[in-house]
C-alpha cells in the first residue's frame, strides 16, 4: 500500500476542499510541530527576499529582474513571444504588489498588505495602452485585486481599517469592463489579446487556447456576484459552454481554436499547457458556486483523461478525435494534476502520479519544462525552469488529505533546491537550463503568488482554519460562500439553451454528500447511490499497468481491479 493511501485510510476523512479534514487523532500533540515551524520561517524568509527585493528594485513596474535589479513591464509581454504590438507608454501596473497582496495575507503580514492596498487604491489606472493576454491578465490582475479585496473586507481577518479598501473592488470592475470587447465574436470565445486603452486592434490573431477560453469563469464569476453585475459572468460562461461543445465524441478537447470560427486548429490535447486550467475551473466553479453544470463538465472531462491520456502512472498527450498517442512527455505545468485529484478525493492516483513528478525534480534539482517519457530525457530545446509552482502545489493537496510526512519532506527538498539553485542577491532567478543550472534574469510574480504561498501553507495552514476557499489557477483564495451558490437571473439564459432548464433529478454525488469515495468501503451512503469520479476504469485495450494500484476503483461496482501478469487491468475483486 502507497504511503499516502495509507495515511489516508487511518488518519483522515476528506471532505470538499482537504484543509477541512478532520483528523481522528486530532487531540494528539502535533510530532511535526518543530520541523513545520522552522520550515514555514525558511519559506518566510524566501517571500520576503524575492518581495523585499521587488519593491526596492522594481516597483512600480511589473516584475523583478534579479540579476541585474531592475524590472520588466512584462504584462504587455506575457505570452507574446514575438513582441509585437508593445507600447513605449505602459510603465507597468505593479503586477508583482498585486500577485502578492494574498500571500502578505496568508503570511499575517498585515502592516504590509494595507501599504499595498493603499498604494494600489491611490495610483493604479487601467487607461493604458497596453495590448495583454487576457488569460493572464484575468489570473493575474483580475484574481488579485477581487481576491484582497475579499480579504481586505473580511471582517475577521482585520487586515485593514481604511475606507478605501472598496476601491479594489472598483478597480477589478474596470477592468473586467475592459475585458469584455474581448468577447465580442460571432462565438462567444473571447480573443487571446486585447489592448486595455483601445479594446481588439485591428487585425488581431483569431487564435487562442482552450485555457484562454475555459479558465475565466473563477474571477470574472466572482466578479459578478461581488458587484451584482452579471455581464462578467454571463460572457466566461457563454465562452464556457461554446468551449464545452465543440469537444469531440470522446470528450476531449483540442489545444488551439479559432475565436471567429469556432473551429479547432490543433488537436493534441493533454493536461498541460494550453488546457490545463480548463479542467481545474470546471471543477473549481462547482465547488465555488454550486454549479452542477460544471460537475457534469468535469465527470466527463475527467473520465475521458483517465481513458485516452493515462498510462500507468503518468499523462501523455492523444489527439481528441481519436484518443491516439501523440506526445510521450511530462510537462512542468502537468504537476498541478495530483492536487486537483486530491479535490475529487482520487488520493491513491493523486499519490502515484505525484510521485513520478517528484522523480523528475530529483533527476535534475528542478522540474524541466518538457521531459520526454519516451526517451527519458529533458526536451532539447526546453530545459527551462522558471519557478513554477505546481508540484509545491500538489505536495500541499496531497498533505492536507493524507497528513502523510512524507510531503514535508519533498517540500523541504524542493525549499533547498530554490535556495541553492534559484536564490541570487536580487531575489529569485529562473533557470534556463536544468541540466546546467545556467540563470535568466526574470522573477516571475506567480514565484510570491503561488511557489512561496502554497509552500508556506504546507508547513502552516493556520490561515484556513474555520475557512473555505478555492484557489485559483494562479493561487488567489476565493471564499466559499452559501450565497454565491445562485444561477444567473433567467433573464441572462438565452432562450435557445435548454440544457440548463428543467434539469433532470439529481443523482447524489459525493461532492455533494461531503464524502469521499477512496475513504470509503462501499459507495453506499445511508439509501443513497453516490456518483463518483474516483477512480475512473480504464476501458483501453491497450491500457499497461505495473501493479494493481495503477488500475483503480470502479467508481460503479466499487471493486478493486487488478493488474494480470501480462500487464493489462481488467480482473476484478472485492474491497
Amino acid at each position: 500500500m502507497s504511503r499516502g493511501n495509507r495515511w489516508a485510510r487511518s488518519l483522515i476523512l476528506l471532505v470538499i476542499l482537504p484543509h477541512l479534514c478532520i483528523e481522528i487523532y486530532c487531540s494528539k500533540p502535533d510530532p511535526f510541530a518543530a520541523k513545520k515551524k522552522r520550515m514555514s520561517e525558511k519559506v518566510r524568509q524566501m517571500f520576503y527576499h524575492g518581495y523585499d527585493n521587488y519593491m526596492m528594485h522594481a516597483f512600480p513596474h511589473d516584475e523583478l529582474k534579479p540579476l541585474t535589479k531592475t524590472f520588466t513591464n512584462s504584462l504587455s509581454e506575457l505570452g507574446n513571444l514575438k513582441l509585437e504590438h508593445l507600447s513605449e507608454k505602459y510603465n507597468g501596473s505593479a503586477l508583482t504588489l498585486i500577485e502578492s497582496l494574498s500571500s502578505l495575507a496568508i503570511l499575517g503580514n498585515h502592516t504590509e498588505f494595507e501599504k499595498g492596498v493603499l498604494w494600489l487604491s491611490e495610483n493604479l489606472t487601467f487607461d493604458v495602452d497596453a495590448r495583454v493576454n487576457l488569460f493572464e491578465c484575468n489570473i493575474r490582475v483580475l484574481g488579485g485585486l477581487v481576491s484582497a479585496h475579499i480579504l481586505a473586507t473580511d471582517s475577521t481577518n482585520r487586515l485593514t481599517k481604511g475606507t478605501y479598501k472598496s476601491q479594489l473592488l472598483n478597480l477589478a470592475t474596470e477592468l473586467g469592463e475592459r475585458f469584455l470587447p474581448a468577447f465580442n465574436t460571432p462565438t462567444g470565445l473571447p480573443y487571446a489579446w486585447i489592448n486595455l486603452k483601445y479594446g481588439v486592434m485591428e487585425n488581431e490573431t483569431t487564435e487562442t487556447s482552450t485555457s484562454g477560453c475555459g479558465s475565466l469563469i473563477l474571477e470574472m464569476g466572482a466578479l459578478s456576484r461581488l458587484t451584482g453585475d452579471p455581464r462578467f459572468e454571463f460572457a466566461a460562461l457563454r465562452a464556457l459552454r461554446k468551449l464545452w461543445s465543440m469537444r469531440s465524441s470522446l470528450n476531449l478537447l483540442g489545444t488551439i481554436l479559432d475565436v471567429e470560427t469556432g473551429e479547432w486548429i490543433e488537436y493534441s490535447s493533454g493536461i498541460g499547457a494550453g488546457v490545463d486550467s480548463f479542467y481545474e475551473y470546471v471543477l473549481k466553479a462547482h465547488l465555488l458556486f454550486g454549479r452542477e453544470e460544471m460537475w457534469r463538465m468535469f465527470q466527463l472531462a475527467y473520465i475521458a483523461v483517465q481513458k485516452y491520456f493515462r498510462y500507468g502512472t503518468w499523462y501523455h498527450d492523444s489527439d481528441m478525435r481519436t484518443g491516439r498517442a501523440t506526445y510521450w512527455q511530462l510537462t512542468s505545468l502537468q504537476a498541478f494534476w495530483p492536487g486537483l485529484q486530491v479535490l475529487v478525493g482520487d488520493v491513491t492516483a493523486a499519490n502515484s502520479s505525484h510521485r513520478e513528478f517528484y522523480h523528475v525534480w530529483q533527476k535534475f534539482g528542478l522540474l524541466p519544462e518538457r521531459y520526454l517519457l519516451d526517451h527519458q530525457m529533458v526536451h532539447p530545446t526546453e530545459r527551462y525552469y522558471p519557478l513554477r509552482p505546481e508540484l509545491s502545489e500538489s505536495t500541499f493537496y496531497l498533505y492536507q488529505a493524507t497528513k502523510d510526512p512524507w510531503y514535508l519532506e519533498v517540500g523541504e527538498a524542493i525549499v533547498d533546491s530554490l535556495n541553492l539553485h534559484t536564490r541570487v542577491e536580487g531575489g529569485f532567478a529562473s533557470v534556463r537550463d536544468v541540466t546546467t543550472m545556467e540563470l535568466e534574469d526574470h522573477q516571475h510574480s506567480f514565484f510570491l503568488s503561488e511557489t512561496c504561498k502554497y509552500l508556506f501553507l504546507l508547513y502552516d495552514d493556520s490561515f484556513l482554519v474555520n475557512k473555505n476557499y478555492v484557489f485559483t489557477t494562479e493561487g488567489h483564495p476565493l471564499p466559499i460562500l452559501h450565497s454565491w451558490h445562485e444561477r444567473l437571473p433567467e433573464a441572462y439564459i438565452p432562450s435557445n439553451w435548454t440544457s440548463i432548464k428543467g434539469e433532470e433529478p439529481k443523482r447524489a454525488s459525493a461532492m455533494s454528500m461531503q464524502i469521499c469515495p477512496a475513504s470509503m468501503h462501499n459507495c453506499i451512503h445511508g439509501n443513497v447511490q453516490l456518483e463518483s469520479v474516483c477512480h475512473i476504469p480504464d476501458a483501453r485495450d491497450d491500457h499497461r499497468c505495473l501493479s494493481d494500484e495503477d488500475c483503480g476503483v470502479d467508481s460503479t461496482s466499487c471493486r478493486r481491479r487488478l493488474c494480470s501478469m501480462a500487464g493489462y487491468c481488467g480482473q476484478w475483486r472485492y474491497h
